[in-house]
Formats: C-alpha cells, structure tokens, sequence
C-alpha cells in the first residue's frame, strides 16, 4: 500500500509492505495517519494564526492551559535549549513563538505509532526527507547538500529513524540562538536514532550548535551522525549503519 500527501508544508509519503494485516487495515491506518498530520498542522503551525501555537506565542494561552501535546513539546524544546546552551531556541528574537524543529519528528513519530497499533510491521514513512522505518532494513539515501541529484552515502535501517538539517532546501534558516545568526560550520547533518522525535530535534539543534554540533549529536544516546562540515570535511560515528 502506498499513499502519498502534501502535509504540513512538504510531501509525505507513506509505503507498507506487509502481510500481517489486510488491505482494508492499512488503508484505515493510512487514513488515521494522515488526519493525524493534518490535525498538527492546524493545532501548532506557526503560520496559521488561530493555532494553539499562534495563541499560546501570543500569550493567549496561559502557562497552565496548554494542551496536553503542546506540553509535552514545551518539554522538549526546554531540553533541548538547556542541553545546547541556548544554540537551539524556539523563542527568537523577530520570530515569535516557532517549535516546528521539534513538532514536525515527533508528530510524525506518532503517526508511525498508529501504522505499529494497526498491525503494519514493514513501512517506510517519509516526511519531507526526514524518515521512520520498521521492518527493513530499508535503504535510507543522504542528499548531497551541494548536488541535488547526488547522495553522499546510503544507509541501511532496520527499524528507527534518519533526519537531516542543512541549507540546501531553505537556505540559512536554522539561527544559533546565542546570536541571534544564522548557524555557521556545517553544509549537512544527518542524525540515525530510535525515533524521529530524536532524530530530526537532535539534527536540527547540532546544526544551530555549528562545528561542535557533531560530536554533542554523537554523544546523545542511541544517536549515530553523518555530518559535513564547510571545508566538506566528513565526519561520521563508527556505528553509522552504512550500506
């Protein structure tokens, strides 16, 4: 079963290829999956102004009355700026009130969790690049950040999840939150770990962190890294699951 969706601002594609359930299942967990994406999209993107994110950034939503996903991401967003020192911040100057570094792994994180409740073993979920798998292993390429026809490597994932920050698609969108400027240091970073709400939060905050971002990624736990840096220097963790 294959599906694919314009959610969230990019392409989402989902692909099952199992036999532990029927047709019918999957179809109905692809469904739940997508109405699920579409939910968060209204409830915490930025740019939608009667969002529950819009609000709360507005400050018209008090400390105590956050949903309880909205809560949950606060949480992460608070670890992540402690653990970086303040490089990743969701709160910047002429920005306003922006989590979507954290929403968009973790809700996709979700949305693979309702294809697992369903009965799907085997599946690729792919979020505008950024990837969940189960049941592989699955071949995971690494866009080449200066030639967009080209990979840099190719993965091999059995189950968990690949994302990747870098300035190929939006340019120097991602701001070190320490000064206020776009990040310095690296032209990608790929990070593999358990979950895409580690993985894609964890890509995105080493990339802000710049030239220490790859080894603060490789620290994280269950976290392996590929990461290139702007002398294109490669830098990768020994257990990177390489195929």
């Amino acid at each position: 079963m294959r599906r694919v969706e314009h959610v969230m601002g990019f392409p989402v594609s989902l692909r099952v290829d199992d036999e532990g359930g029927s047709e019918g299942d999957f179809e109905a967990a692809a469904d739940a999956v997508f109405a699920w994406l579409r939910e968060v999209d209204a409830r915490f993107s930025p740019f939608k102004p009667d969002s529950e994110v819009s609000r709360y950034g507005r400050g018209e939503v008090a400390d105590g009355e956050p949903s309880a996903d909205l809560t949950e991401v606060l949480g992460l967003c608070a670890d992540l700026r402690g653990a970086t020192g303040g490089a990743f911040d969701v709160r910047l100057p002429g920005r306003g009130f922006d989590p979507c570094a954290v929403v968009k792994g973790w809700s996709v994180q979700r949305a693979a969790a309702l294809l697992t409740a369903a009965g799907a073993r085997r599946f690729c979920l792919n979020a505008g690049g950024d990837v969940v798998v189960s049941g592989g292993p699955w071949r995971v390429g690494i866009r080449h950040p200066e030639q967009a026809d080209r990979v840099c490597a190719v993965l091999a994932v059995t189950d968990g999840a690949v994302a990747t920050s870098g300035r190929y698609e939006r340019g120097d969108h991602i701001i070190d939150g320490r000064t206020g400027r776009p990040a310095t240091g690296l032209l990608s970073l790929t990070v593999v770990a358990p979950t895409l709400t580690e993985a894609d939060a964890t890509a995105t905050a080493a990339f802000a962190l710049g030239p220490d971002g790859p080894a603060w990624a490789a620290g994280r736990t269950g976290c392996e890294i590929f990461a290139i840096d702007t002398t294109h220097r490669v830098l990768r963790t020994p257990g990177l699951p390489v195929a």
